[in-house]
């Protein structure tokens, strides 16, 4: 058998000798009732240990491949096709197999404990449902009726939003554009996926900040992309780390959260800014801006964004109404050259047809109401509440053991514990208390960092959170 397991591969030896097997049953190397290698002679051919081989016939034997004769052998199975000649896929290798990687483990662990449990959620990037202007919206929907067109709208989406957010844009950000340089998406994600799967190809060298929410995002792996991190300190990356990447490296995107970044609420300074605007268009660096959280500034000025200071249109913008307004309706928006925005529309007309009509003409009144700059100056005065809360707690719980920055704006806090403790444990603890945070490596971070995001918890409920985290690192510290 010339045929060997890659030792090297992440799937295990005996799912790899399984694979292996079930191919030659399926091509006729190995016929009906023929006998296979004993586990023995397998386990010689392969230099596997036998338990290896055991394991591999057993999961043969548990998807009806094989019959294990006691005291003859292991043989195909006489029935492999079924009584009617159908057999059941084997949904396993496929998902393993599959080009679309899937969240890492702790990311899906997070998601399964919150969802449905009585926890105080402090790992969840949305905002807390009283943070909602649902009152607006049934007035909006009982005083308005639709009349919009119910079939496919335009690849790029509907022409008044676009209107609606070329005006938004230019009056709280300053971002001179037209609608036809703007593509609605379903939220932030869908326009981050298009652009890494339009613009970009395998092998590409990409640089993000670190930390960052990109690094959780399996986009990017899945794609092929190689990752360079941009560390950040208190006024963001910094620029000549770019050009050291660049240099050694060619980056063809760099990907940027520049206000109230997630997870640090670091604030990208102003010179920063204006450096890595010139980086990009002395080497021809493509930037993509994320902007998600630049109208909650507590103190309500808005910094100037990337693409408003963009005179060479190197700037691709990215922003949605998931945190500032609902992210259930998944409005968000890419702008830029028309003829990117064509491409992005392209690709995403073949994913979906299109935007939905309905959350368009939703979010479309809602931009254009009066009900618009009340919310958003609700939303700062609440999302402080919350900081001042996060930061009172932390200094009265575990003072002596963590230290922050305090951000001005956006909905996460970042600190660091001062001691080394197992940080899947830690989690894990404070899952049982009753409480759920971000792991600082899930985000790219070395460990001892965390993320709680002080937007999703109502404020009466944050101080309890921290407590509960509090008795948890108590515990897992006591045992270490």
């Amino acid at each position: 058998m010339e045929w060997k397991p890659d030792r090297k591969e992440k799937r295990p030896i005996y799912k790899q000798i399984a694979d292996y097997l079930e191919e030659g049953i399926s091509t006729g190397i190995y016929t009906i009732e023929s006998m296979l290698p004993s586990e023995r002679v397998l386990a010689e051919e392969l230099q596997v240990n036998r338990s290896t081989v055991v394991a591999a016939y057993e999961e043969l034997q548990s998807l009806g491949i094989v019959e294990r004769i006691k005291g003859s052998g292991t043989r195909v199975s006489t029935d492999i096709w079924g009584l009617e000649h159908r057999r059941i896929p084997n949904w396993s290798r496929y998902l393993e197999r599959g080009s679309f990687l899937p969240n890492l483990p702790v990311v899906q662990k997070i998601r399964k404990e919150t969802q449905g449990n009585d926890l105080i959620n402090m790992a969840s990037g949305e905002l807390s449902p009283s943070l909602l202007p649902n009152e607006q919206f049934r007035r909006i929907l009982s005083d308005q009726s639709f009349t919009g067109y119910l079939g496919y709208d335009d690849p790029q989406g509907n022409e008044d939003l676009r209107r609606t957010i070329s005006s938004h844009v230019n009056e709280f950000k300053n971002i001179k554009t037209f609608p036809s340089s703007i593509l609605i998406t379903s939220g932030a994600q869908q326009a981050l996926h298009l652009i890494v799967q339009c613009l970009l190809k395998p092998g590409d060298a990409v640089a993000i900040e670190d930390p960052s929410y990109c690094f959780s995002l399996p986009i990017f792996h899945t794609a092929g992309l190689k990752i360079y991190r941009l560390p950040i300190d208190s006024e963001g990356i910094n620029p000549d780390d770019l050009i050291h990447l660049h240099k050694k490296h060619r980056i063809k995107m760099v990907f940027l959260n520049p206000d109230f970044q997630n997870p640090t609420g670091t604030v990208l300074s102003m010179e920063r800014r204006k450096q890595i605007l010139n980086i990009s268009a002395e080497y021809g660096i493509p930037i993509i801006e994320d902007d998600p959280y630049s109208l909650t500034s507590f103190d309500g000025v808005v910094n100037p964004t990337l693409k408003s200071m963009d005179d060479n249109g190197n700037v691709l913008y990215i922003s949605s109404l998931s945190k500032i307004i609902a992210s259930g309706l998944r409005i968000g928006w890419v702008i830029g050259p028309p003829k990117v925005i064509q491409r992005l529309a392209d690709a995403k007309q073949q994913v979906d047809f299109g935007h939905s009509v309905f959350p368009q003409w939703v979010a479309n009144q809602f931009l254009g109401s009066e009900y618009f700059h009340p919310h958003i100056q609700f939303l700062r005065n609440q999302l402080q509440q919350r900081r001042d809360q996060i930061v009172q707690s932390f200094k009265e719980l575990l003072d002596d053991k963590i230290s922050f920055s305090i951000p001005e704006g956006g909905i996460h806090m970042w600190c660091k514990l001062h001691r080394s403790v197992d940080e899947q444990k830690l989690l894990e603890e404070s899952i049982r208390k009753g409480v759920a945070f971000v792991p600082g490596t899930v985000l790219g971070s070395e460990k001892g960092n965390q993320r709680f995001t002080f937007g999703r918890a109502d404020t009466n409920l944050i101080h309890t959170g921290i407590a509960r985290f509090s008795e948890a690192l108590i515990n897992k510290e006591q045992r270490q």
